[in-house]
């Protein structure tokens, strides 16, 4: 752009309609020879426009392109140069070289004659217009910032769009307006035939190739390629070259039905014969009637559609499957995909279904699909050992290399090694040793070892397994995955350290696809529930609304254990009902040990434990066939021990802690568990030492048990009758819970707060929170349990509290327990 006063123009700085303007303004006399370019909808009439009402304000004449032989006169303002002829683009050319003119010529960036880019060079430097930036958008109209960035990435910020959205669009609602749509009529047909054509191939989606465009379209690519360019010129693309999303709805809604579906029936036969992906090209068609129609192009490319979708999109895979039968491929032939695709999008049912057909009739292919997905739905129902026969069942017929791991890991977890171990002994042909394969051998090593052997081996055996399967994680349809099992054995040894990073990593990867995907959250959200950090358990809990019942068993387990370690004794009542449920849905297996031994607690604190009994006799005999290996039997019996602590049942209790003892050598957390079995005893019977409680309290905190090491303390501190000791095991329960030392004035409370309580109220209060009884804390404190009644009642209305639960959260803030 040149501007001077001088007899000759020079270039004005900044090259933007910002500059522009401010120099017209500033002196609407002096020359200037400018142009301006921008794309269609950039605003270059709306610009000219404005610096036209500039001049004229200042009374300087303003002429177009039909009136040059007075450019002298005053202000001459072209728009649209690239549609001038040669003649008039020529006298244009003379005019910018005259000393004192005042030009300015808007034209769009291509595709541009010979005589326009002699004019350009005349010019200099274009202005260069713009798109809108979400500040500019917002500056127009009232709207969320969401709504904003929503407009601004439909119309890409061509300033042309916007204002046709805002003009039509009722401002925060999402939704392009069909009359915005419909402007684009125009815009459309400026293109031509052979434009229109290249944007409804680009619509459908295409590249914007010229041979592919020529090879869809029928035309010669010369002539592609100059369409192209004036796509491209008129501000239907952004700078990758990619449609617009207003600019694709509005070629979608304005071009013909029968001519969008030629141009995708020849794209699509084009991506077939090059093996690339069909399914943005289909996936609109679901639904419309060509779909149910016989069309072997068609069901060729829904299929293949459907294998694309199939792992990030299994309820799309399922329709475009039954398009593809529709459409006319054999139902037999996508069957067994169909179950896979209801597996991964959770339609149980539906994919049961469809496995079993697949299983037994003869004249339907992939076999060995149908038996992954009924396997895999099975043991997602709690039906572990059913899973694990039908594995078995598969050994030696089918060619699913993770028949025999996911055999002999179902039957070891049903409680039959022997037959696991037949199962491993039988030979045949797994196929090639694929990352696959290997990760399954070994998932079967680490459970069999984990019965039978080390658990470090163990823990190491299944970690490895989870590391080999992540690159292929998300495309594994199976019973379990190694990284769940990894972590459940991380859990029953104390390893959750590494139950947390190898959790970390299956949900990252996805391993497991959909299907597995909340049941790795579940475990994730059963660490902090073990160090008793309720709040981040919850937090962590995915919220699913139909989970199928072993995700129901452990996420129940999960919400029982909250409203336990609460002392949300409303909470635990009201999970009983679902806790009964989920336990009588799943089967008993020693990969549901886990959730059971909480829901065992759960019922003890209840008063209700004989619902629970059949289920835990199932339990300790699946046990017992194994021959009680330690490290799955030492959890339950420590849970067990714990049900015996609440009920105060000595006998119980004694006979548990025997059978810790006699685990104790087999990882770190079963010899904690053992040396504080009989510490409970002597607690049950009022031995409280200190010294003792405390060191093993910290032994089950070090061995990852923070919360039951928080407990033990906390319950010492209850029973003893020395005060020293009760407050100082009190401080080691907060502690061991990760809380600071209770200060004597809580920080940020006024001295008035602090002194709310006196210091009987206070000594109530404390052994309330930890969950006395008030005849426990009349007992502890020599006092009647109706005077500890009388403490809390006046507590209560001194606080102004509305209810018990308004009362403890008040005192757990005034006393530090946060």
């Amino acid at each position: 752009m040149n501007h001077s006063t001088t007899s000759r123009p020079a270039v004005l700085p900044d090259g933007h309609a910002a500059g522009l303007r401010s120099a017209i303004t500033a002196d609407p006399t002096a020359p200037i020879v400018a142009g301006i370019q921008g794309a269609g909808g950039y605003g270059k009439t709306a610009l000219l426009e404005q610096l036209a009402g500039t001049y004229r304000d200042a009374g300087v004449p303003v002429f177009g392109a039909n009136a040059l032989e007075r450019a002298g006169e005053g202000a001459v303002l072209v728009d649209d140069a690239h549609r001038l002829d040669e003649s008039v683009l020529g006298g244009l050319r003379e005019i910018a070289r005259q000393p004192g003119a005042r030009l300015l010529v808007a034209y769009r960036p291509g595709p541009r004659p010979n005589a326009l880019g002699e004019l350009i060079g005349e010019l200099g430097a274009p202005v260069l217009l713009s798109v809108l930036g979400r500040e500019e958008i917002a500056a127009q109209v009232e709207a969320a910032p969401e709504w904003i960035g929503w407009l601004q990435a439909q119309t890409g910020g061509v300033p042309r769009y916007v204002s046709r959205v805002l003009n039509t669009a009722e401002p925060g609602v999402p939704e392009l307006p069909t009359r915005a749509l419909d402007e684009f009529q125009h815009d459309l047909d400026q293109l031509g035939e052979a434009g229109w054509g290249c944007v409804t191939a680009m619509a459908v989606g295409a590249t914007p190739h010229p041979d592919l465009l020529a090879s869809l379209l029928d035309l010669d690519p010369a002539l592609v390629s100059s369409a192209l360019l004036a796509v491209r010129a008129g501000g239907l693309v952004g700078a990758d070259d990619v449609l617009l999303p207003i600019v694709r709805a509005a070629a979608l809604r304005l071009t013909p039905w029968e001519r969008r579906l030629r141009v995708t029936r020849r794209l699509v036969e084009i991506q077939l014969a090059r093996g690339g992906s069909v399914l943005p090209l289909v996936s609109p068609l679901l639904g419309a009637e060509i779909a149910l129609l016989p069309e072997a192009t068609l069901a060729a490319a829904f299929e293949k559609a459907g294998e694309e979708a199939l792992r990030d999109a299994p309820q799309l895979a399922g329709r475009l499957f039954a398009a593809a039968v529709s459409a006319g491929t054999p139902a037999a032939s996508v069957a067994a995909r169909q179950a896979r695709a209801a597996a991964v999008a959770g339609e149980l049912d539906e994919a049961l279904r469809l496995a079993d057909q697949v299983i037994v009739d003869e004249a339907v292919p992939d076999k060995e699909v149908g038996v992954q997905v009924a396997a895999s739905v099975l043991a997602h129902r709690g039906l572990l050992e059913r899973s694990a026969e039908l594995c078995r069942w598969s050994v030696g017929r089918l060619r699913w290399p993770g028949d025999r791991a996911y055999a002999a890991v179902g039957l070891i977890g049903a409680g039959r090694l022997g037959d696991a171990d037949e199962v491993l002994r039988t030979s045949d042909d797994a196929g090639p040793p694929t990352s696959l394969t290997g990760a399954a051998a070994q998932l079967a090593a680490g459970v069999r070892e984990s019965v039978v052997g080390s658990a470090t081996t163990a823990l190491s055996t299944l970690v490895r397994a989870a590391a080999l399967s992540e690159p292929v994680g998300r495309s594994i349809l199976a019973p379990d995955t190694p990284a769940s099992i990894a972590a459940l054995v991380a859990l029953h040894c104390g390893e959750l350290d590494v139950a947390q990073s190898t959790l970390d990593r299956a949900i990252e990867s996805g391993t497991g696809g959909p299907l597995l995907h909340n049941r790795h959250r579940l475990l994730a959200a059963w660490l902090p529930l073990v160090r008793g950090d309720t709040v981040t358990a919850r937090a962590k809990l995915p919220a699913t609304t139909q989970p199928a019942a072993r995700d129901r068993l452990l996420a129940t387990a999960i919400e029982a254990g909250i409203a336990s370690r609460d002392n949300d004794m409303a909470a635990l009542a009201a999970a009983r009902g679902q806790a009964r449920q989920a336990v009588a849905e799943h089967s008993v297996d020693l990969f549901a040990l886990l959730p059971l031994g909480e829901l065992v607690v759960a019922a003890a604190r209840l008063r209700d434990q004989d619902w629970i009994t059949p289920y835990l006799t199932e339990a300790r005999e699946l046990l017992d066939r194994l021959g009680n290996p330690p490290l799955w039997t030492s959890m339950l019996t420590w849970k067990r021990l714990q049900a015996a602590v609440v009920l105060e049942e000595m006998y119980d209790a004694q006979q548990r802690a025997a059978e810790l003892g006699g685990m104790a050598h087999h990882n770190p957390l079963a010899a904690a568990l053992a040396e504080a079995a009989p510490v409970w005893l002597r607690i049950l019977d009022g031995q409280v030492d200190q010294d003792e409680v405390e060191r093993v309290a910290r032994a089950l905190h070090a061995a990852g048990l923070a919360w039951d090491g928080a407990r033990l303390a906390g319950q010492a501190a209850i029973r003893t009758t020395d005060r020293r000791a009760m407050l100082a095991l009190l401080e080691c329960a907060r502690a061991l819970q990760g809380k600071p030392p209770r200060p004597r004035a809580v920080r940020g409370a006024t001295s008035t707060e602090n002194d709310l309580l006196s210091e009987r109220e206070k000594e109530v209060a404390e052994l309330v929170l930890v969950g006395l009884t008030y005849k426990q804390v009349g007992k502890r404190l020599f006092i009647s349990a109706k005077t500890v009644e009388h403490h809390i009642s006046r507590i209560k209305q001194r606080l102004g509290c509305a209810n018990r639960e308004d009362l403890l959260n008040r005192l757990r803030e005034l006393l530090g327990q946060h």
